[in-house]
């Protein structure tokens, strides 16, 4: 975008800034609020790639410089007062927050005080380590989650040909069958879960694991099937963390 006229419409504060919204480009959920100056949001819509102000350390700050987690910019857009402007983006690696979640807002006021309800996608000792040039410069070699891409994988499975994907062919067949495969996957890992116990050794302890991964990986078929996320599971495993089993038990019977 060579002509820079645009950025004259925009009402930048004392200080030359702007707050951004960057928001995930399907689903709408917002990810992260950060500033831009007049030279970052320049360089944001010439780059296609989000690119902040940090007041911290004032400076430019290219989203994912550090983590690898880049942001690709879909839309920009400038609020009525011209005072905002939102950023609808798709966020590599699935992490917009350095606590290692997908979004910064992962805490839910309620009777209790502020409450965490979304799990933790990446330990942050995990994603800010020293990255080379070709890393920073790279998007395509950032890791992504095994369970996230397992999630988008089962969408993209129920479009395809039944004859080619296991995965298709149980859709086709329906909810039952599905629920089925559960079933047994799960007996199956109660046998290698007694077989184990019996004798422990590398050959049981392989067994059972494997068997375990069937039933998450048919659980997570059928949480597809219903166009669910395998992140709404680990959302609520976070919300239970500190809680007492027993009151976890009790309000939920509530």
């Amino acid at each position: 975008m060579n002509n820079t006229q645009w950025l004259d419409d925009v009402k930048f504060n004392d200080q030359g800034l702007i707050p951004a919204i960057a928001q995930h480009h399907q689903t709408g959920r917002v990810l992260m609020v950060a500033w831009m100056n007049r030279e970052s949001l320049e360089k944001t819509a010439t780059l296609k790639q989000a690119v902040y102000f940090s007041r911290s350390r004032q400076r430019l700050w290219h989203k994912g410089e550090e983590s690898g987690h880049f942001q690709t910019v879909h839309e920009i857009r400038l609020d009525c007062d011209a005072d905002v402007i939102t950023l609808q983006i798709e966020q590599h690696g699935g992490i917009a927050c350095h606590t290692g979640r997908e979004s910064c807002f992962y805490r839910k006021l309620t009777a209790n005080g502020w409450e965490t309800v979304d799990a933790q996608i990446k330990d942050p000792k995990d994603i800010y380590h020293s990255l080379s040039s070709d890393e920073i410069t790279d998007t395509h070699t950032e890791s992504v989650d095994v369970l996230t891409h397992l999630g988008r994988m089962m969408i993209e499975r129920k479009q395809a040909d039944p004859e080619s994907s296991y995965v298709a062919s149980l859709y086709k067949k329906g909810l039952n069958k599905i629920l089925e495969k559960v079933g047994e996957e799960s007996v199956e890992s109660i046998i290698a879960a007694k077989d184990l116990a019996q004798e422990f050794n590398e050959s049981h302890k392989n067994d059972f694991i494997y068997e375990v991964a069937d039933v998450w990986f048919h659980s997570i078929i059928a949480l597809g099937y219903f166009d669910l996320q395998p992140q709404d599971i680990l959302n609520e495993l976070a919300r239970r963390q500190g809680l007492s089993g027993l009151v976890e038990k009790a309000n939920r019977t509530q």
